[in-house]
């Protein structure tokens, strides 16, 4: 009974399957041609997504793992590539794929509370008094352009303010109308700043960044600064809490915002230098000041900063020495390389430099190096180092914005009556976090290869700013030769 029933169902099936393969014959195998090919389609798309998946998978991975190496790499060319200011160098840096900076232990003092801050300035042995030009004396430069916030500085005074004397009176910046210019509240507020931590931000490249390990006493004594320009306003305000204190002003944390309305010159880079190297002419009252880039966030406490480097040692002006780069001219090879600012005007620059008896440093200049890093900068505001603060600024009015070229050529012309501490690389970097900027600085004047693209596109030249590259130089540099640069060391 059972084995009958098997076989009726058998039967059954294989009706079944001949009926099938009779509507198969009679259709053409459309149906099932259909339904195949479409199967086909499926499959080779998923295969083809997932192969084009994998492959930029792999692009990814192959750039970062070259952007690893070539900011690890020792030779020259590559290590040039590698841009530490980018979000994917900061994002490696905070995955631990990239090599910590070089930091050591900074011997301050175990409490803030505990610094015994000088009760007198430092004595005025050489300028005893400074004043500063305020009128842009067009008519004798023979230009019809209006007032430059620099000025339009002849040869013959750059030349005459080199000459350190007991009464002096210079270009500083600030021309009357030429730009510049802070709100009435803040002009009040920071005439009751006598210690002063500032910084600065232009066309919204960083948003400020709340130090920490700040005392109660530093606190109370210090006001924190951030100067921004109308641009980098607008941005913090989209981005972070800001708010208004009892004074009428902006603050974002601890920070309170400066604005800083008409803007002197066309590169924000060049802006960004009147309130780090002119601090002494934005808060005139100040007695000491700590400079710190806006992309930094500050780790340790100002006072112990000011009792390291200043008080110990009894100096007046501190400032780090470069991790790579002893000489300007080295300098120089590393922000054409890095594409910093336009390779032929750097060039044109160190050759003015050259031409005026600038030499490669070496351990007989009695200097611990020509190249500073300039983010942190830990001043008393005497006389002398304003005077330098000024001549130091010209430079960077009159050439490139580059401002470690200039640092070293200015110490050199003041002939040994400017003393200052350079510290240790690895110092400098215990005293801060770096954070990448929110985008990458561009500009066109840094891909220009040469002065005949200038001649071809005039508006690639500055208005306002490096003035001094397009003046007739009262020197003949066709025949200044730079000195070798050893590529020994990344790009910086």
């Amino acid at each position: 009974m059972d084995n009958d029933f098997e076989r009726s169902v058998s039967s059954r099936a294989a009706r079944r399957n001949q009926q099938q393969q009779a509507k198969y014959i009679l259709s053409g195998g459309k149906l099932s041609q259909d339904y195949t090919m479409r199967i086909i389609w499926k499959r080779g798309f998923i295969r083809l997504a997932l192969t084009a998946g994998i492959i930029w998978m792999l692009i990814i991975l192959t750039v970062l793992l070259f952007h690893v190496w070539s900011c690890q790499s020792s030779v020259a060319f590559f290590s040039a590539l590698c841009s530490k200011d980018s979000k994917v160098f900061g994002m490696l840096n905070t995955m631990g794929l990239m090599k910590p900076l070089h930091r050591c232990t900074i011997p301050v003092a175990d409490d803030p509370n505990k610094v015994v801050i000088p009760k007198r300035k430092s004595p005025e042995e050489v300028v005893q008094h400074l004043s500063y030009i305020m009128e842009d004396d067009i008519a004798s430069n023979g230009s019809q352009s209006p007032p430059l916030f620099g000025g339009h500085q002849t040869w013959q005074q750059r030349d005459e303010s080199f000459k350190v004397k007991p009464t002096m009176k210079v270009h500083c910046g600030f021309m009357r109308g030429g730009g510049a210019e802070m709100a009435p509240e803040d002009i009040k507020y920071v005439k009751k700043c006598r210690f002063v931590v500032a910084s600065g931000i232009f066309d919204g490249y960083d948003t400020p960044h709340q130090p920490s390990n700040i005392s109660k006493r530093s606190q109370r004594l210090f006001c924190f600064l951030m100067v921004v320009d109308e641009v980098s306003l607008d941005f913090i305000k989209s981005n972070v809490t800001v708010t208004e204190d009892n004074d009428g002003g902006q603050r974002v944390g601890i920070w309170r915002l400066i604005l800083l309305k008409h803007q002197p010159y066309d590169e924000p880079r060049r802006n960004g230098k009147v309130p780090k190297i002119l601090t002494h002419r934005l808060f005139p009252q100040a007695q000491y000041s700590i400079w710190i880039d806006g992309k930094m966030e500050l780790i340790v406490d100002p006072l112990l900063i000011l009792e390291r480097y200043l008080w110990r040692g009894k100096h007046t002006f501190a400032i780090a020495q470069h991790k790579h780069h002893l000489s300007i001219y080295e300098e120089a090879d590393a922000n054409k390389r890095r594409k910093r600012y336009a390779r032929p005007l750097i060039d044109l620059h160190m050759k003015i430099y050259r031409y005026e008896g600038m030499e490669s440093w070496n351990p007989n200049k009695g200097t611990v190096s020509d190249v500073p890093e300039g983010a942190i900068i830990i001043r008393e505001h005497t006389a002398l180092n304003n005077l330098f603060s000024c001549l130091w600024f010209n430079e960077v009015n009159l050439f490139t914005p580059r401002d470690q070229l200039s640092f070293g050529y200015v110490v050199y012309r003041l002939g040994g009556t400017f003393k200052l501490f350079m510290f240790p690389n690895c110092e400098y970097n215990s005293i801060f976090i770096l954070h990448p900027h929110t985008r990458e600085h561009s500009s066109k004047v840094e891909w220009v290869k040469s002065l005949d693209e200038f001649k071809k596109k005039a508006d690639l030249k500055e208005s306002r700013g490096g003035l001094g590259l397009w003046s007739p130089y009262p020197g003949n540099l066709d025949l200044v030769v730079l000195p070798p640069v050893p590529r020994t060391s990344k790009a910086g």
